[in-house]
């Protein structure tokens, strides 16, 4: 009631005043006075500006007040007397006040209150200036309740508290789809006002401290209870109207609506989680718990395993207002002075009434006093023995508090031996996460190796996709299927990169959960001190009282013996009862302060001790994340690791048994290849499955290094399955003996293939993986090639190295005499032709002589870096033999020699006639690019078997750059003499009638349509051409081999 009393005074004219009518009022109006004073003194009594939690049956006042008039006018006349823009917490209060009447008043409440929206508007924008403090609480509070006035005055079928069946939802739409579309929309705004307040409540607190046990924090966590009530409802009714959309509408359309409902459905799961955990709402509602993941509005069976969430509050639960609180003054009772009132009641029941109002009293009269000396000596022992009984229940009410002081002090040792456990056990939880970080370092090394493995394996896959590339469509697939596995790798690569950032975060988290416990560790010593020094402050103060009590004691005892000469030492025994009263108030009041000490240390070591046990809680709680985040991480690098071997093997299988299935196809009868190809693939498949038993064996010991087994299995694959098509065409090219020899072969290397994947697709049988078989079936298929390779062939390409330096020198000759014709037509120009075709002359021949140094500069440099390279690759061998070890790479040489010195013949004939005026600009033109692209051929020959650091290399590539500078060169002179000599006749229309140049018009439409045609004519010619010259140089270098090879 004081408190009540207070916050009446400091809220002006809080009760509005009512005039008593006279007489003329009946007893309606007095029921309505009466109705109206006890609402005001409730919706006072409710908002306050202490700042303490609104009391549920001052709230339920107000609610049953709405529900007796049928509206909200007197709780509106009340409110508007209020100081809501001056008072932060008087408007907050305000706010929950006026929730609970939304929600559980009367359906009218929501309807009167809408003349007061533009008011809270502006209360709203007013409180949002201030940016922490209750101020910004109760702009965000304001604006949700707008929203919710505007949601059911739109929404007329939706009641206060939200509580709707299934049936009543689908009325609420209409059956209309844009209604239910629309209906979402506004309750994801609704739910999102709700979630603000919430996030704004949980941010305003301290939750290291344990908020929900003091008043203050109460007051904010108050009105979560309603938004609670609110959001469980708006979650269930949102999935069941998504439901009903995805139903109709397609899923594009609703994007934005499930990208939203993620968003809010991770907020209101974690607030739900946040406060579930708190004190406070254990007690006053059960909270429930959402799913794991969101509903799939994708699919529709979903629906059915969407559970609606439930709010329960319980029947008995009481808030912490209406809790009893214990005051100090009705432990000991101090009304002494009432004692000897009753003493001298029951005196006057006894002997009668006193002298002065007794009329038949007549010793008064006559001036006896001896009756009042003993009434007076009566009445001094009555109080002396009320005093003693005093005392002897002070006595045992200090004994009743030395005993729960005792009790008090055990507990506090407890609690101390409980800190004292829960520092050991921290400090052990910090070694164990040492030790972690020395397990997650040894992983970060193991992944960085792992990593430069993958990016070795990236560059080679690189290159084997540009080699095989040039392959037939028939490996096309192949290739994809290669790329299939990068990209697997580069997904382990970004797994591993995903556990650099776990084993960061894990660091981070040790070194917070160290300061973490060493500040606990002070603040429990620190605390254990205080406490200490506390006790001994108030055994000291015990110890005191004992001794003031043993003095009233003896005091008493001297009174007692004192009591006959009572006549004689009134005044004595009146400063004794003084002296007596004062020692009783200052015991009193040491008591009280004693029990105020008493009941802070309690709150104190109460707070310390949740705020301990919350520690604890969170540390174990992140402990156990990181732990299930390590093995989960493990458990995928494991998986992944497998999952890359095991798709290696797949493919090579499905390489193997395409090739095989190739055998069987009637179309690969056309298919030959040489026995000197199928030799060296054979070849090189041994060579791959040395690769492959020191891979395997290195991935049995460490189980981080799969990449070089993957890439090892892929090419195995490539190389058995290119072995076993090669060896089939090859059978198609001998005699038939010796071809079903070939043929069983091919078929037993793909069937020993296929059983050395497959024991390397199981785990336990890895290790028993023989490939000894399979490099059998290849050794025997290379001994029946090399049986099949013709014995002549030595013989014919034993002129091969005579034949480079032949053509190598044959096209130096050519070239030079190329330069030596220019020179003479130069001199020939200078003397017979003058003016502009002389200058166009010098131009065109000077550039042409420039191209042939540039030629001749090529073909030396050729020279050299083919000198290099036979030097460096023939070994112990003599040149001849290394050409015809090398015998397409030597016969694309003389391709591309030979094709230089053509060229530069050609050229130098088409520059003659052109000199000679007899010739064409545009033949010189093409001769230019012919040179070019010959020069590039030669280039391209020369640099496919060389060191890419020799410095004839970059001589070979600077020369390259030179000729193809002196073609463009040729080319611009070419074009501006062609400018300069031809005529261009001025177009002159002047003279011309409108039906000549008509006529002119139409003739030049027929010209530009033949040229056209011609043009298209002479372009499908130079494709056939083109096709022609490539099946002729293929005949020549061999390509027809390689063809039939590859087929």
């Amino acid at each position: 009631m004081d408190r009540v009393k207070s916050s009446m005074q400091q809220v002006p004219n809080a009760i509005p005043k009512v005039i008593r009518r006279t007489g003329g009022a009946n007893s309606l109006e007095l029921e309505r006075e009466n109705f109206e004073r006890g609402q005001a003194v409730s919706i006072n009594k409710a908002i306050n500006t202490q700042e303490v939690a609104v009391k549920e049956k001052h709230a339920r006042t107000c609610i049953l007040g709405t529900h007796h008039e049928k509206g909200a006018h007197t709780f509106w006349a009340a409110v508007n007397r209020l100081p809501l823009s001056s008072n932060a917490v008087l408007c907050w209060k305000f706010c929950h006040v006026f929730h609970k009447l939304l929600r559980d008043g009367h359906p009218n409440v929501i309807k009167d209150s809408m003349r007061n929206k533009a008011d809270l508007t502006d209360m709203s924008r007013m409180w949002g200036h201030l940016s922490e403090g209750y101020g910004k609480l109760c702009s965000i509070y304001l604006k949700l309740l707008i929203t919710k006035m505007e949601f059911h005055i739109k929404n007329p079928r939706f009641p206060g508290n939200l509580q709707m069946s299934n049936r009543q939802l689908d009325e609420a739409g209409e059956n209309d789809v844009n209604n239910f579309f629309q209906l979402t929309v506004e309750m994801f705004d609704y739910l999102e006002c709700e979630l603000n307040l919430f996030l704004g409540v949980f941010s305003s607190l301290d939750m290291s401290r344990s908020v929900s046990v003091t008043a203050a924090g109460q007051c904010r966590l108050a009105p979560l209870i309603q938004v609670i009530l609110d959001c469980s409802h708006l979650y269930d009714y949102t999935v069941k109207l998504l439901f009903k959309l995805h139903s109709c509408l397609p899923a594009d359309t609703l994007q934005g609506h499930r990208d939203r409902f993620q968003e809010q459905f991770k907020k209101l799961k974690s607030l739900f989680y946040r406060s579930s955990n708190l004190q406070y709402f254990k007690r006053l509602i059960q909270i429930p718990q959402l799913p794991e993941n969101p509903p799939n509005f994708l699919r529709a069976s979903a629906l059915s395993e969407h559970i609606s969430p439930v709010v329960v509050i319980p029947a008995e639960s009481s808030s912490p207002e209406s809790e009893h609180v214990v005051e100090t003054d009705d432990l000991v009772d101090t009304d002494i002075p009432a004692l000897p009132a009753a003493v001298e009641t029951k005196f006057d029941d006894l002997f009668g009434t006193s002298a002065a109002i007794d009329p038949f009293n007549f010793n008064s009269q006559n001036g006896m006093r001896k009756d009042d000396k003993d009434r007076l000596i009566e009445q001094l022992t009555r109080e002396i023995q009320a005093l003693k009984e005093e005392l002897e229940s002070f006595r045992l009410e200090s004994g009743r508090l030395c005993q729960a002081l005792r009790g008090r002090v055990s507990e506090l040792e407890a609690e101390l031996a409980e800190q004292s456990h829960l520092r050991l056990q921290a400090v052990g939880e910090s070694e164990f996460l040492k030790a972690e970080l020395d397990d997650l370092r040894r992983v970060r090394e193991d992944t960085e190796k792992e990593q430069r493995s993958l990016t070795e394996i990236e560059k080679k896959a690189q290159a084997n996709e540009q080699r095989y590339t040039k392959l037939k469509e028939k490996y096309t697939e192949l290739v994809q299927s290669h790329a299939d596995l990068l990209r697997k790798n580069a997904e382990v690569t970004r797994q591993m990169t995903v556990a650099r950032a776990a084993q960061d975060e894990v660091d981070a988290v040790r070194k917070e959960m160290q300061e973490k416990v060493k500040a606990a560790q002070e603040v429990a010593d620190r605390q254990e001190r205080d406490q200490l020094e506390q006790l001994q402050e108030l055994q000291r103060e015990l110890v005191s009282s004992r001794t003031e009590l043993d003095s009233l004691k003896i005091t008493m005892a001297s009174s007692q013996q004192s009591s006959e000469v009572l006549s004689t030492q009134l005044a004595t025994l009146e400063s004794e009862k003084a002296e007596l009263v004062q020692s009783l108030t200052k015991v009193e009041a040491e008591l009280v302060v004693q029990g105020e000490e008493l009941q802070r240390v309690q709150s104190s070591l109460a707070t310390e001790r949740e705020s301990g046990v919350k520690t604890a809680e969170t540390l174990q709680n992140q402990l156990n994340e990181k732990e299930s985040r390590e093995q989960a991480l493990e458990s995928q690098l494991v998986a992944a690791r497998w999952s890359s071997l095991h798709g290696a093997v797949e493919e090579a299988e499905k390489i193997i048994q395409d090739s095989l299935a190739q055998i069987d196809d009637p179309a690969h009868i056309s298919c030959t290849s040489s026995a000197d190809y199928l030799a060296s693939r054979c070849q090189a498949s041994l060579d791959c499955m040395d690769r492959l038993h020191s891979a395997r064996e290195a991935f049995l010991s460490d189980s981080t290094g799969v990449s070089e087994l993957v890439r090892v299995v892929t090419q195995c694959g490539h190389l058995v399955g290119d072995t076993i098509v090669q060896g089939s065409a090859t059978s198609h090219m001998v005699p038939v003996e010796q071809a079903d020899a070939l043929s069983e072969s091919v078929k037993a290397c793909g069937a020993e293939a296929l059983a050395l994947l497959g024991q390397m697709k199981q785990e336990d049988s890895l290790s028993a993986a023989d490939n000894s078989k399979l490099k059998a079936a290849l050794e025997a298929i290379l001994a029946t090639a090399e049986k099949l390779r013709p014995r002549g062939l030595e013989l014919q390409q034993g002129e091969l190295g005579d034949l480079v330096e032949q053509e190598m020198a044959a096209t130096s000759a050519a070239v030079e005499s190329a330069a030596a014709r220019i020179e003479e037509m130069l001199n020939k120009s200078r003397a017979v032709d003058t003016g502009i075709k002389m200058e166009v002359n010098e131009r065109i021949l000077a550039s042409c002589t420039e191209l042939m140094q540039a030629i001749k500069e090529l073909v030396l440099s050729s020279k050299n870096l083919q000198r290099d390279i036979v030097e460096s690759g023939r070994g112990a061998a003599s040149m001849k033999e290394f050409y015809v070890k090398n015998s397409r790479w030597t016969e694309g040489l003389i391709s591309a020699s030979k094709a230089v010195g053509w060229g530069a013949t050609v050229m130098v004939d088409a520059a003659d006639l052109v000199v000679q005026g007899k010739g064409k600009f545009e033949e010189l033109m093409v001769c230019s690019h012919e040179i070019a692209a010959s020069t590039a051929q030669l280039v391209a020959a020369s640099k496919v078997k060389a060191d890419k650091d020799s410095a004839n290399l970059h001589r070979l590539q600077n020369a390259s750059r030179g000729v193809t500078q002196a073609t463009a060169a040729v080319v611009a002179s070419t074009k501006s003499g062609k400018s300069q000599i031809e005529e261009k006749d001025t177009m002159d229309f002047s003279s011309m009638t409108l039906t000549q140049i008509k006529r002119q018009e139409m003739d030049a439409q027929v010209l530009v349509l033949e040229l056209e045609t011609r043009l298209q004519k002479e372009r499908e010619r130079l494709g056939e051409l083109r096709k022609k010259h490539y099946e002729l140089a293929g005949v020549a270098e061999g390509w027809g081999q390689e063809e039939e090879g590859t087929g």
